[in-house]
């Protein structure tokens, strides 16, 4: 029975859910809670769906799409966060949930654990590869530079280049360096340079300043970018303690700005130095060569003073080279005299004929014991015959009826009757004699022999 301490007002299950639902939202908005992320999933919404949990106890979380866009870091099964949001029911299911408003990593900052998660998934795909990295070209005639139009680097950068070397041209395409919308600026910076003819390199970058000021060259549209790019990048981001995700995926990477000018040009005074040390040795060069040729030709002149002993000296090298053929002619020409006298007397005691003619002599007598020896297998296998039908002819049942015997059989069947009870009287019987056949019909039967 229910007590009357009960008032009996019925709920429908949803009206109760939702009633649920406000008590909840009313009494826990605004409420932080640390936990351990696990089961996060991804669904085609854009939606996060995850579970914070600590020792002894879990609470279902969401993440709606909208908040993700405000998230730097992605949500990953074991990270410890901080987490902030309302309590409400999810009412199909009946289960009460965190509507996360706010989520930062505990102990490692938003910020570095994206920069660490963006790092590892573009090293996996081999953005970082050296092999991918493209060379610098040495003296490039058109250097392309994306960076802030009104910030320190532009002018540390052109200070530098209008110092070492003023002849190249340099093309600005201006861009904010910091900002939600400073990522897609400097990529569509880098498109558009590769979308030019003669452009030699390019140089982005900006002056130093905090992880916030640098961030928009740890996204991953800009990392991409520069990994697209045919053109040569140097990444000129801050100082040169600072880091970012564009100082690994670029063919080069400054440690600040003025460093990435005096990289990507040479100094025209110490060119021209060069020149010079370059043009004195080559001077130097020519005129040891001359004189090395001058002394030479010297020598060859003094053996053309007198070219009637030069011909005489040739002369007398044509008349030795002449004697030389002439001997060595005559040394072949006698070794092949006795060769083929050597080989005419082997020939001549290793003569065919005779062991041609013995050979024929023996086929001769061969044949002979071979025909010899046919004729008498065939008078062998001829007597071996006739005995054979000798004795064939003997047992032959027609030699039988030629003395005078005869073969009887019913006229019904052609089986020989060895007996008289195989027949009655009145059967028809047929006998075979040497010559014909008798038709009889039988009278009488004797069974006696």
């Amino acid at each position: 029975m229910i007590p009357e301490l009960f008032e009996r007002k019925i709920y429908t299950v949803t009206e109760l859910t939702y009633e649920i639902k406000d008590i909840l939202e009313a009494n826990f908005e605004g409420v932080w809670v640390t936990g351990e992320i696990s089961g996060v999933r991804t669904p085609m919404s854009g939606h996060v769906y995850f579970t914070l949990k600590d020792e002894d106890s879990q609470l279902k979380a969401v993440l709606y799409r909208s908040r993700m866009n405000h998230l730097k870091f992605q949500p990953e099964d074991g990270i410890e966060v901080i987490a902030g949001g309302i309590i409400s029911v999810y009412g199909p299911r009946g289960e009460y949930q965190l509507i996360v408003e706010y989520l930062e990593p505990k102990g490692l900052g938003a910020l570095q654990l994206a920069f660490e998660q963006l790092k590892k998934k573009l090293a996996a795909e081999g953005l970082f590869d050296p092999a991918h990295k493209k060379p610098i070209p040495a003296f490039p005639r058109v250097i392309g530079i994306v960076t802030s139009p009104t910030g320190a680097a532009i002018r540390d950068i052109l200070k530098v280049i209008q110092r070492r070397f003023a002849n190249v041209e340099i093309l600005i395409y201006p861009v904010h360096v910091q900002g939600e919308t400073a990522p897609y600026e400097i990529a569509k910076a880098i498109e558009e340079f590769n979308t030019l003819e003669g452009v030699d390199v390019l140089i982005i970058g900006r002056g130093g300043g905090s992880i916030e000021d640098l961030w928009a060259f740890n996204e991953e549209i800009v990392a991409r970018s520069i990994y697209a790019s045919r053109i040569p990048v140097i990444s000129a981001v801050g100082h040169e303690i600072d880091f970012t995700i564009a100082d690994l995926v670029a063919d080069l990477r400054a440690p600040t700005p003025s460093a990435a000018a005096e990289m990507v040009v040479k100094n025209k005074a110490d060119l021209i130095e060069k020149l010079d040390a370059l043009t004195i040795r080559l001077k130097n060069a020519f005129r040891k060569k001359l004189q090395l040729t001058k002394s030479h030709l010297g020598e060859v002149m003094k053996g053309l003073r007198d070219p009637r002993q030069r011909i005489s000296e040739y002369q007398q090298r044509v008349d030795d080279l002449e004697h030389r053929l002439i001997l060595n002619f005559r040394y072949k020409l006698k070794h092949s005299r006795d060769k083929n006298l050597y080989l005419y007397r082997s020939l001549i005691l290793k003569n065919p004929l005779e062991p041609l003619r013995q050979f024929l002599q023996k086929v001769k007598e061969l044949h002979i014991r071979l025909v010899q020896s046919q004729h008498y297998s065939l008078e062998t296998k001829r007597s071996q015959l006739e005995k054979i039908l000798g004795k064939l002819e003997a047992l032959s049942p027609l030699a039988m009826l030629r003395r005078g015997y005869a073969i009887c059989y019913r006229a019904s069947d052609p089986t020989p009757l060895k007996d008289a009870t195989e027949v009655q009287i009145n059967d028809k019987v047929i006998v075979q004699l040497s010559k014909g056949k008798v038709i009889c019909r039988v009278e009488e039967k004797n069974h006696e022999i």
